[in-house]
């Protein structure tokens, strides 16, 4: 078997228009959806590190924002992860 040079492997990954992610919203299709309690919110920002799709910001407070449901798809990561229970997921409608 022959190896290949750094020369020979076709490029891959390239994004060509950085930020077209932006563009192309995915949170239309979820079943389920987050719902956040803000009585039971620690603000520990679990919910933030751990989405996938980056759909939970941090406020320049430092506390967690709202939910981009644009892009959110719905996993419950979120929910999973919060330690005191405040994200539930509910049937989004």
């Amino acid at each position: 078997m022959d190896k290949k040079t750094s020369k020979q492997i076709p490029i891959g990954g390239i994004i060509d228009r950085p930020k077209t992610s932006l563009l192309n919203k995915t949170g239309d299709w979820k079943k389920m959806r987050p719902v956040i309690d803000e009585s039971k919110c620690i603000h520990c920002a679990r919910c933030v590190l751990s989405c996938p799709e980056n759909c939970i910001a941090i406020k320049k407070d430092g506390k967690r924002g709202d939910v981009n449901l644009d892009f959110c798809k719905g996993c419950g990561i979120c929910a999973k992860e919060c330690p005191v229970g405040a994200i539930t997921m509910v049937e989004d409608k």
